[in-house]
């Protein structure tokens, strides 16, 4: 066992976070806005102003000693000593382990359940989303309301019904958004058509298809006619935008859904959101029919929800005068 003095010590605790990356994980590293950072890893863990944090499992702090022990699984011992490059402890930037199918799976900490869903229903509704859909979530354990901060969780499955992905939103004003520890992104939260379709609808968020869907029962009468996936977040294109990879999420659902041929794409009508759209028409179009559809007016589908409902109410209310 390797015997560490202070002075050794206090040298491994005094390396910042950013510091360690950029000398040892420069690749690690994603830019986010000014001195803010994210890694690649982990996207919900975010570095700035000399501090880091991992929203999605409520963990932070500032040194490179924390990150390696409670992120990357170090012991105290091997992590002082791959700070202070101590012979026979000096390891290269941290490298996953392939991992089962179900070692994945088992990996997945949802959070706990309260007892009710009285603040996911109102948080929901609040932003236009029809009631018969939140309770039909509720009752398919797509979502519920978590115990501690009383967060909406929305659930994704693999194809055996098991649960991989767990996005987490606020549903008070502090406009948190993360992800569960061990969250699959192939599988984020999405739902299914009720009849064989060839086509499916892409957006960068749950809330963004729970609005679409709620759009569809409103013209329509039904939401459960048409494939609805979510990205579980905008997806950044590669710097050549002619090789960005495919979105993972949508990859993998794709591989298991031989029989779509066409692709709607429902983006935000903003700059992330057009240049997304275009690298996901450049990849794939060779394979498949790609339809931009951004929403007609607001900066996304949910803004273009709230608008219809309040033309809608407003008809409404006229026609009834």
């Amino acid at each position: 066992m390797p015997y560490f003095n202070d002075s050794q010590i206090k040298k491994a605790k005094e390396i910042d976070l950013l510091t360690y990356l950029k000398a040892k994980c420069p690749d690690e590293l994603v830019y986010d806005s000014r001195d803010t950072y994210h890694t690649r890893s982990h996207d919900s863990l975010k570095i700035s102003n000399g501090l880091w944090n991992w929203f999605s499992r409520g963990i932070g702090g500032k040194t490179a000693l924390e990150y390696l022990i409670q992120v990357e699984g170090f012991t105290f011992t091997e992590a002082v000593g791959h700070l202070i490059n101590e012979k026979g402890l000096e390891k290269k930037c941290y490298q996953k382990t392939v991992l089962t199918e179900k070692e994945k799976r088992d990996r997945l900490v949802l959070p706990e359940k309260t007892l009710n869903n009285y603040r996911v229903i109102g948080y929901l509704t609040g932003r236009g989303i029809n009631k018969n859909i939140v309770d039909y979530c509720l009752n398919n354990n797509l979502i519920y309301q978590e115990n501690i901060r009383n967060n909406v969780v929305f659930i994704g499955y693999d194809n055996e019904n098991q649960p991989r992905y767990a996005g987490i939103r606020a549903t008070n004003s502090s406009r948190f958004m993360g992800e569960a520890y061990g969250s699959d992104k192939s599988y984020s939260f999405r739902l299914e058509s009720k009849i064989m379709k060839d086509s499916v609808h892409l957006f960068e968020s749950s809330i963004d298809l729970l609005s679409y869907a709620t759009l569809l029962f409103l013209k329509k009468g039904t939401w459960q006619e048409e494939n609805l996936l979510s990205l579980a977040g905008i997806y950044k294109p590669g710097k050549d935008i002619n090789n960005s990879k495919t979105p993972e999420t949508l990859s993998n659902y794709l591989s298991h859904h031989n029989e779509i041929k066409k692709i709607f794409i429902h983006f935000d009508n903003d700059e992330a959101g057009r240049l997304a759209t275009k690298a996901i028409q450049i990849s794939l179009s060779d394979r498949y029919e790609i339809v931009d559809s951004p929403p007609k007016n607001g900066k996304d589908v949910n803004d273009f929800l709230c608008t219809y409902l309040k033309e809608h109410n407003k008809k409404s209310y006229e026609n009834s005068r």
